[in-house]
Parts: structure tokens; sequence; C-alpha cells
């Protein structure tokens, strides 16, 4: 156990929209095998520094920095903020994301470029300002969304075109960088019990109905993943989609 604990001793790691739900949780298990961990958020300051507590009370350094991911500057100064402050850079989680649903019929020019914005432009310029500081054994690891292969609903088509945006940004940079012993890779999470979506909202039964497993997954279940991704055991998993949905896609 103590060398699990261990695996990322000496890891610096960014997760992006850290301050509660999936990003806290993946934030809580990087600390959990060792890493140091910075973390952004852009209005939940209050939750953000509870965060930042856990992780200290577990050992590790930790720091919360707000940025807005829908701003280009604030996103690229989190990243060299976070660097600066933990003394350099390993892993990259680009977790901030925003879910808004309309019909195409009627989704405004703004939902659009806010989905654009801040689920693809993000990842991309958080990706962009990571690469110089990341060396062999470096990690990027996306969050996406299982919506992305198997459409649920009739309202999240423009959320999930951001999400399966992805796809191919996680294998193109995984080609770019390869070279340099640095892994990118993609989780997407499915139903997941959290402020977004909470497993005894108004949909939660019939999205339970469409699981294998019939359970809405837990922030930890997806934290888990990422910790793995981001760990030495996934040294050759690269370019890859690793699907945590209860069966959703199956």
């Amino acid at each position: 156990m103590a060398g699990t604990m261990s695996e990322l001793a000496g890891k610096r790691a960014l997760v992006t929209g850290g301050s509660r739900g999936i990003g806290a949780a993946i934030a809580l298990a990087l600390a959990e095998k060792g890493a140091d961990v910075a973390i952004t958020y852009e209005r939940s300051a209050d939750r953000a520094a509870e965060v930042v507590r856990a992780i200290q009370d577990k050992g590790r350094k930790a720091v919360a920095v707000q940025a807005d991911s829908a701003d280009p500057a604030a996103v690229k100064r989190s990243v060299e903020d976070a660097a600066r402050t933990l003394g350099g850079l390993d892993i990259l989680v680009n977790n901030a994301g925003i879910a808004l649903y309309d019909a195409i019929a009627d989704v405004s020019v703004e939902h659009i470029d806010t989905l654009l914005d801040v689920n693809v432009r993000s990842p991309v310029l958080a990706s962009q300002a990571a690469i110089p500081h990341l060396h062999a054994g470096g990690r990027i690891i996306s969050i996406g969304s299982a919506g992305a292969e198997r459409i649920v609903g009739d309202t999240g088509t423009v959320y999930f075109m951001t999400k399966s945006a992805l796809h191919s940004f996680t294998r193109g940079l995984a080609r770019e960088l390869g070279s340099r012993d640095i892994t990118v890779n993609l989780v997407q999470p499915g139903s997941t019990d959290t402020d977004m979506n909470p497993a005894n909202g108004e949909s939660a039964e019939f999205q339970r109905s469409l699981m294998p497993l019939g359970r809405y997954g837990e922030p930890q279940d997806v934290a888990a993943a990422v910790a793995f991704l981001a760990s030495p055991a996934a040294r050759h998993i690269t370019g890859t989609i690793l699907t945590v949905d209860g069966g959703l896609n199956t």
C-alpha cells in the first residue's frame, strides 16, 4: 500500500475546475498518491479553499488559482502561476467544463461560443501553456463525457459536440508529444453524482435505466481513472479514451 501512496511523490499537478465535484475528487486522489496539486476555480473561492486544506492535510503542497476558463489570458496565466508556485508541472488535468442544453433550433450564438470557449479552447490553451513545463513522464489528461459517443436526450447536441472534439485533440496531441515521452489521454464520465447532475435529480431514474450497472458513478470513480492514467503504471497508454459510465455506451 505504501508504494501506491507514494507513486506520484515529487510530481506537480494542475487540475482545472478543481473546487468541487469531479475536479475536487481528482485533486484529492492525486494528492493521496503523493502529488502536490494546484487547482483553478472561477467563483467558488470558499470551496476551493476547502480543497486546498484537504490536500494540505494529506501533507502535500496545494494552491488555488482564480481563473475563468472562458478567458484565454486567464487560462495561460493559471498554468504559469501553478508551475511557479509548485516549482514545475508534471500533470495537467483539463477538467473545467460547462454544460448548457438547448435544441439546435433554439440555441443562441452566445451559448455556442461559451461552450466552445470553455470545453474546447480552454483545454487546448492550457495544454499549450503546460507543454514547455512538461518533461519525460509528463501527463495531459482531459475530462470529456460519455455523451460524446452516445447522445442521450434531445437538447445536448452542442455540448456533446464540444466533448467529442476532445477525441481528436487527445489523439493528435498524443502523436505530437509521444517522442518526448509525454502521454495524453481522455477520461469520459457518464452520469456522476455531482451538483451538475445529482443522483436524485429529475432525470436520474431515466439515466440509471440506461446503464447496465444501474447506478450513478461517484466523483471518486472518475478520479481513480485519472489517478491511474497519471501513474507510472500507465506509462505505455496514450491517445486512449477511458470511459467511466456504468456501461452506458455498451
